[in-house]
């Protein structure tokens, strides 16, 4: 890969910014996501009211808020569910387990065709 090409990939990794649906939290991606994928567990079915999340995952420090911040659900023993205060946007996921990452909802992007999830997970609950 050329530095050219390195500074266009970063350039776009830069732009990648999001926010929920009323706009008081936002927030900047430095860095590509490093997985990505769409999970059908009855939570996210639950927590997202569709039959499936689109996440994509970074480390933590390549998550900035730009505005607001998200509200957390303790939705089991070690995973917190951010959404907003204001108009409820399902925005990320944590597990306390992995304090290095942070998951994002790849819906809550401003352009959400820029990443790819790779995969599905927890089929058994995908509806048909």
């Amino acid at each position: 890969m050329t530095a050219d090409s390195n500074k266009a990939s970063e350039s776009k990794a830069l732009m990648l910014q999001g926010g929920c649906l009323c706009g008081a939290v936002r927030y900047q991606i430095s860095a590509e996501p490093f997985d990505a994928d769409y999970c059908h567990c009855k939570q996210c079915q639950k927590s997202s009211g569709a039959v499936f999340q689109a996440w994509m995952d970074f480390k933590i420090e390549q998550v900035n808020w730009l505005k607001g911040e998200v509200t957390e659900y303790f939705s089991s023993e070690h995973v917190r569910r951010g959404f907003c205060q204001q108009c409820g946007c399902s925005l990320s996921f944590r597990d306390t387990r992995y304090p290095d990452y942070f998951t994002l909802t790849i819906g809550s992007l401003d352009d959400p065709s820029a990443v790819k999830p790779n995969y599905h997970i927890y089929t058994a609950n995908q509806v048909k």
